[in-house]
């Protein structure tokens, strides 16, 4: 079964919750991989929540703001599902700017 994300939340802490098409919510701690090859673009965490976004059915960064998913930096949806912990929906709150997806 691939695994497809049709909705992702970021957070003021580099973490995104990902809600997959099954009904599972994960959420993916990116504060390490911000600080490696071409995510280091992400350190700034305005840029980090501002282009975040679900494409090629997985958690994306639109950097570019073309919504071409070929310009993307995405992650594999079936790491993603399989190493993130399962949590239950968050409460939208200050810690979260929106939901995309």
């Amino acid at each position: 079964m691939f695994h497809r994300v049709v909705q992702v939340v970021p957070t003021n802490d580099f973490r995104v919750y990902i809600f997959f098409e099954d009904g599972k919510i994960k959420l993916f701690d990116a504060s390490n991989l911000v600080t490696k090859g071409v995510f280091q673009k992400l350190q700034d965490i305005s840029v980090f929540k501002d282009t975040c976004t679900v494409l090629n059915h997985t958690l994306a960064w639109d950097l570019e703001g073309k919504y071409d998913p070929t310009e993307c930096l995405d992650l594999d949806p079936e790491e993603l599902y399989n190493s993130s912990p399962d949590v239950i929906e968050p409460k939208l709150d200050d810690s979260i700017l929106t939901a995309k997806g």
